[in-house]
């Protein structure tokens, strides 16, 4: 068998082992009462059992790709079952980072934090180059009127058609609504009524996020033509902010791993890999310079993996600040909404267009977005969690 086709049954298997994950995790939770009984333990037949009560089938080749993942689920079951908590102790809906000892600093001047993250530069002659600038370039290049929102959104929207296929990162253009905020931008720019960096600025959404009248199908065959008649919160911050949405980008089949129903999101600088997930279409897409900045989420990992796989950077805020309305819920007390750019200053930029309470996501507080982008390292102190 040549090299080639066993790197390609290697990947099919991969794939098709992603693609159960979601459906391990399910019958790991009913197998444990299998396990109980001590009829065999974790195996082919008890997995079988398990699919019958929520009415599954799986071949004996699934199967056998499940045994060792529905193993190691039952075993952390079984190692949460050796904590036993008192009745009175409430699961973690709600995180306040403001202790009361904190005193909250002033909030800052956001016009004068965003005038110093907006270094001058110069329209390129070959506008190509502006797909792979930062937010804070294309910021100063538009505010200055050297480049069209336009001129930026037909740039994305041409490389999201001709790159995005071949890593598999986007599910759905959104090149009508994309056309009429550039026009719109422009129009608002050239009229002296500029909304701050992130206007005329395009960017894409992981597909859990609600876009009014646009598919969000959360990655998966069941959802693949679901639509909402509302917009996350995220969304409208960003509408709000003048940011024009060109792509939903892909999400793991239910925020899980890097493959959704249409294949496996790709790592651009290395096509045989995956771009890790759940967040694989905003890092991908990002990294590939086919939006100027992205949106994720993140439950364990999922904004912080894909950045790291695909060499972007990645902000997975502090629980509560940011609202998930909107949003497909995969953990209520962890999931986290962020963005996903080419550099820190990108991301402390899109922040502060999306954090605060908007009233619906009750877990969210209004604390001050202060940042100081002149700041010199050597005066940071970083606190981190020393292992045992």
């Amino acid at each position: 068998m040549s090299q080639e086709v066993k790197m390609g049954n290697g990947n099919l298997r991969k794939r098709r082992l992603l693609a159960l994950i979601p459906w391990i995790v399910l019958l790991a939770s009913l197998g444990f009462n299998i396990y109980l009984l001590r009829d065999g333990g974790v195996t082919k037949r008890n997995i079988g059992r398990a699919a019958q009560v929520v009415g599954l089938e799986f071949t004996g080749a699934e199967r056998d790709l499940m045994l060792e993942d529905v193993a190691q689920q039952l075993k952390s079951y079984t190692t949460l079952r050796e904590y036993s908590l008192d009745n009175a102790v409430p699961p973690a809906l709600r995180f306040d980072p403001a202790i009361a000892a904190i005193q909250m600093e002033p909030v800052l001047d956001r016009v004068a934090t965003d005038e110093l993250n907006l270094p001058a530069v110069a329209r390129p002659k070959d506008l190509a180059e502006l797909a792979l600038l930062p937010v804070t370039a294309l910021a100063y290049l538009v505010k200055s009127r050297q480049v069209t929102s336009m001129e930026l959104t037909k740039l994305y929207l041409d490389r999201l058609k001709t790159i995005g296929p071949k890593l598999e990162c986007v599910v759905t253009l959104t090149e009508e609504l994309a056309l009429e905020q550039a026009a719109k931008a422009d129009e608002e720019i050239a009229a002296g009524k500029y909304r701050g960096p992130l206007h005329g600025i395009p960017w894409g959404a992981k597909d859990l996020l609600a876009t009014r009248g646009i598919k969000t199908t959360w990655g998966a065959m069941p959802y693949k033509d679901q639509m909402f008649d509302m917009d996350a919160t995220v969304v409208e911050k960003l509408r709000e902010a003048g940011a024009v949405l060109v792509a939903k980008l892909t999400t793991g089949a239910l925020a899980w791993g890097e493959v959704w129903f249409g294949g496996m999101t790709r790592n651009p600088w290395n096509l045989e890999q995956g771009s890790s997930g759940s967040s694989a279409g905003p890092a991908s897409a990002t990294a590939a310079g086919l939006v100027g900045f992205a949106i994720g989420t993140e439950t364990w990992g999922s904004i912080v993996s894909p950045s790291t796989r695909c060499g972007v950077t990645g902000l997975r805020p502090t629980f509560g600040r940011v609202s998930r309305y909107g949003a497909m819920a995969l953990s209520w007390s962890m999931d986290k909404i962020g963005p996903i750019c080419r550099s820190a200053a990108d991301c402390e930029i899109v922040f502060q267009a999306i954090a605060g309470s908007d009233g619906k996501d009750l877990t969210v507080v209004n604390i001050p977005v202060n940042a100081e982008p002149g700041l010199p390292i050597t005066s940071l102190r970083v606190g981190y969690l020393k292992g045992e």
